[in-house]
């Protein structure tokens, strides 16, 4: 699908503000509120818009651990990475999981209640023979910068002019 100069705007503006008003992003977009709805209903069908969610700030409720795991395993058949996957998908704290080329298969971001948690959770991993050969763990100490906004301006080509 290809994106104009509004499309973008649209996209910046609900990736800043996910609840914003359907005036409100009409207006930061230079539409009337019916068309600019529409433009976002086929953002939605077509992909591009995938959720709507709120940033919860976690260590305000509880102290928590975030970990980083870099995981690579012992076979790389697709028949490992789909099961290894499969378990990925289906255990909650792991929020994120990348699979990355180089030296490993991949990186995991856990959050687990403390580090004996997330050792438990490395054993249950373990103890169910993914064919995880080797894993390193790294305890985020700091977070530094934490983006859930995409730079579009900086990613995408420039749309045309004429529609700004």
């Amino acid at each position: 699908m290809k994106l104009d100069a509004i499309d973008l705007r649209i996209l910046e503006a609900i990736q800043a503000d996910g609840r914003i008003t359907k005036l409100a992003l009409a207006e930061k977009a230079g539409l009337s509120p019916t068309p600019c709805w529409l433009r976002l209903r086929k953002l939605e069908k077509a992909g591009i818009v995938t959720g709507y969610h709120a940033r919860v700030a976690m260590r305000r409720l509880a102290p928590v651990a975030s970990v980083m795991m870099e995981v690579t395993l012992a076979n790389h058949r697709q028949a490992d990475f789909e099961r290894f996957e499969k378990v990925v998908a289906a255990t909650p704290e792991i929020v994120a999981c990348w699979s990355v080329g180089g030296g490993v298969d991949y990186i995991l971001k856990i959050m687990a209640a403390d580090i004996d948690a997330y050792q438990r959770l490395v054993d249950s991993l373990l103890d169910r023979e993914l064919g995880i050969d080797r894993y390193f763990t790294y305890i985020v100490t700091k977070t530094v910068k934490e983006e859930i906004v995409l730079p579009l301006a900086t990613l995408l080509p420039s749309p045309s002019s004429e529609t700004r």
